[in-house]
């Protein structure tokens, strides 16, 4: 998606969904930041807030993020993020969608294992 993403995580020992959700979000946000400051990207100007608590703002402020307690949900889910390129036009082949490569279709539809963080499910 151009402008979001997806994505499915499990929490592993103790940690909570809340704090597992604010580290994901701040590191992503700092490579983010820091990628964007090094390519002088041009839209990092549209990242500016100039809050008293932050200079710009990657993510928006109340991510959602739902618990997925049956398999049922979560093959939905999937589903969900597989054809979201192709339900908005993106791509006509899920293959074709430029960040295909970077996504679990290619595990879960491809057998693909661009990832080593990617688990099956049900391992």
């Amino acid at each position: 998606m151009s402008n979001h993403f997806h994505l499915i995580w499990q929490i592993l020992g103790e940690h909570s969904r809340k704090d597992v959700q604010r580290d994901f979000l701040k590191f992503t946000g700092q490579q983010i930041l820091k990628h964007l400051r090094n390519k002088n990207a041009a839209i990092l100007t549209e990242l500016l807030v100039n809050a008293k608590d932050r200079k710009y703002q990657v993510w928006e402020r109340n991510s959602l993020s739902i618990s997925i307690l049956k398999p049922k949900v979560f093959w939905q889910k999937i589903d969900y993020i597989h054809y979201n390129p192709l339900k908005s036009r993106l791509c006509k082949n899920q293959e074709d969608y430029k960040y295909s490569k970077y996504s679990s279709v290619r595990f879960y539809e491809m057998n693909g294992q661009d990832w080593d963080f990617l688990v099956h499910y049900k391992d």
